[in-house]
């Protein structure tokens, strides 16, 4: 396994995980740019721009590209964050040059009027889609408690009212400033030839012109909120929590997350063990997630509605005596462990996979980690990192919103 790294003249980063061994690779373009990026009039943009690359270029109708990438047996898509934009593409070796080529055009997007009115109707629809099945929008609403007036607080799909209203000459304003070359890395995984992909992408991206890309630094101050939303017709309660955590350049990240899986993951967890099991929830889960300046835990439950007011007691409960009475154990960090190292190896056997946690790496912290560098990582964790977790980010200061039935709850 090699890490190769290059740079084109207009600024455009190249890395690239080399495995010799490996039958499959995988390409993808990486854009710094998400919904935390956007203004409150542009909000969704960016996922909607991920649309509309889709929808076609100058050179090439959407049927060509798929036509295209079924030429050469690839698997094409991409996906929106908070802070990135990722186009990718995972295929034979052999069509790493066309893979890239046809990648590098996607990015060069028609913005024809006519594709962006009839795609704008369906990022309705997906907006729509959301609110009407369960858990009915529950954690963008939390997200907003939680974040305030923070862009990160802003639902990746944008609202009704911002892409009803927004224009084509928006999107287009929004692409030139975002879509630089210096704000893009081309990532690589699996067989790949460096030198090949080096020459491919000056071939089909060294023309792209540089521009200077200002990076969302907004200040992040989490709230403290509870918001009942009652949903009638719904059968369950939902109850989604978020609270403040290491973020992406904390070195307690990897005791962040060993510790969301001791108590919420969704097998063998102490909130499993209480509520789960025992038939009291239908799910009851601990999640964390990074981000540049801060991190996030999210608490996810799922029950019947006359069960819901114990059960937050009990998640309360169970959060309050892990800081206190009953702090994590030795084994319980073992078994964590033990559980996320074989995750991590598991998943790395896919190029996509490799894919992902390579090009993360690099655009949110600049460097790059072999999985072995990773495992080493987790396995250095102590016991006492992992309750200074609990201690510095208390899991029970947190923003609350429940939807359902009951129209009335009160918080413990």
């Amino acid at each position: 396994m090699e890490f190769l790294h290059a740079r084109l003249d207009n600024g455009l980063e190249i890395i690239a995980e080399c495995n010799p061994h490996a039958h499959g690779e995988a390409v993808g373009l990486f854009v710094r740019t998400g919904s935390r990026d956007e203004t409150d009039e542009l909000a969704g943009v960016s996922h909607f721009l991920e649309h509309m690359t889709f929808k076609g270029t100058t050179s090439r109708s959407a049927e060509e590209f798929n036509r295209a990438f079924d030429d050469i047996g690839a698997y094409c898509n991409a996906f929106t964050t908070e802070e990135a934009t990722v186009y990718f593409t995972a295929m034979l070796p052999e069509y790493q040059e066309r893979a890239l080529e046809l990648l590098a055009d996607l990015l060069q997007p028609a913005f024809r009027p006519e594709d962006f009115e009839t795609e704008k109707q369906v990022v309705l629809e997906e907006i729509r889609m959301y609110e009407d099945q369960p858990p009915f929008g529950a954690d963008e609403k939390c997200r907003s408690l939680f974040f305030g007036a923070h862009p990160l607080g802003r639902n990746i799909l944008g609202t009704l009212q911002s892409i009803s209203a927004m224009t084509v000459e928006a999107m287009r304003e929004y692409y030139q400033q975002r879509y630089a070359p210096g704000n893009i890395t081309l990532a690589a995984a699996g067989r790949v030839d460096f030198e090949r992909l080096v020459a491919s992408a000056q071939r089909y991206c060294g023309s792209w012109a540089p521009r200077p890309v200002r990076q969302a630094t907004a200040p992040v101050q989490p709230q403290e909120h509870f918001q009942l939303l009652p949903k009638p017709l719904a059968a369950q309660q939902y109850v989604i929590q978020l609270s403040a955590a290491p973020g992406a350049d904390h070195p307690a990240r990897y005791a962040a997350n060993l510790l969301a899986m001791i108590l919420g993951d969704e097998t063998g967890s102490r909130l499993f063990w209480a509520l789960v099991d025992p038939g009291l929830a239908e799910t009851a889960a601990l999640s964390y997630s990074e981000y540049r300046e801060i991190g996030v835990f999210s608490t996810f439950l799922c029950s019947t509605p006359e069960q819901t007011p114990k059960n937050l007691q009990m998640v309360r409960t169970i959060y309050d005596r892990a800081a206190g009475v009953e702090p994590i154990t030795a084994e319980e960090l073992r078994l964590a462990k033990s559980k996320l190292c074989s995750h991590l190896v598991l998943a790395s056997e896919r190029c996509q996979n490799r894919l992902f946690a390579v090009g993360a790496e690099w655009i949110q912290r600049c460097r790059y980690l072999s999985v072995q560098e990773e495992l080493e990582a987790i396995r250095q964790v102590s016991l006492e990192e992992v309750q200074s977790v609990l201690v510095d980010f208390p899991l029970n200061r947190a923003a609350t919103v429940a939807i359902g039935p009951l129209t009335r709850l009160e918080i413990p």
